[in-house]
């Protein structure tokens, strides 16, 4: 895990040259929120143009050694593409886009990584985004799985205040996914 984590942060680190800012998210995200699951991959989130800065950090990493497949978005994308890095005896990491040019629309994407917290993850220097975005983020994923990620992450989260979770909601367009999850902890 100590190498995917150092990959993670040159991967921060070569977003962070090209103005686009990264963080956890996904199943590690979880796991600092109070909700460890098994999982062999590590997130990362972004929004950033997929069409130059995503292929060029991929480039960047390809000559340093490692595996990259670049998924760029089309039309019908709700994301803008996603980076797979593998190789060096890392876990698989994926670096999500929430941005995509192709097909802009509202989604917690940019939220989540501009609210990341720093030094949640001491000692390493990755971002993570709050409990709230990490929900949000979940919630606007959907599916089954991310469905009871949800549940768990606000039972094992009591101070979780639902309040500006509904906030947070309603400001990304998830005001119906944030009452239906009101409704299910009734």
């Amino acid at each position: 895990m100590k190498k995917t984590v150092k990959v993670a942060e040159r991967v921060q680190a070569l977003l962070d040259e090209a103005g686009a800012r990264s963080a956890v998210i996904g199943a590690m995200a979880c796991a600092a929120w109070n909700y460890p699951r098994h999982t062999r991959d590590f997130d990362l989130g972004c929004a950033t143009d997929p069409f130059t800065v995503l292929q060029r950090v991929g480039r960047t990493l390809r000559e340093a050694g490692l595996e990259v497949e670049c998924r760029l978005p089309d039309t019908e994308d709700p994301l803008g593409g996603v980076l797979v890095i593998e190789g060096g005896g890392i876990r698989k990491l994926e670096v999500v886009n929430f941005y995509n040019p192709l097909r802009p629309r509202r989604n917690p994407g940019q939220r989540a990584i501009d609210g990341a917290l720093e030094g949640r993850l001491a000692p390493s220097k990755l971002r993570l985004v709050t409990l709230k975005d990490l929900i949000a983020l979940k919630l606007y994923a959907g599916g089954p799985k991310s469905r009871l990620d949800v549940l768990e992450l606000v039972a094992r989260n009591p101070d979780l205040d639902l309040g500006e979770l509904q906030q947070t909601c309603e400001a990304t367009g998830l005001k119906r996914e944030f009452d239906r999850l009101v409704e299910e902890l009734k």
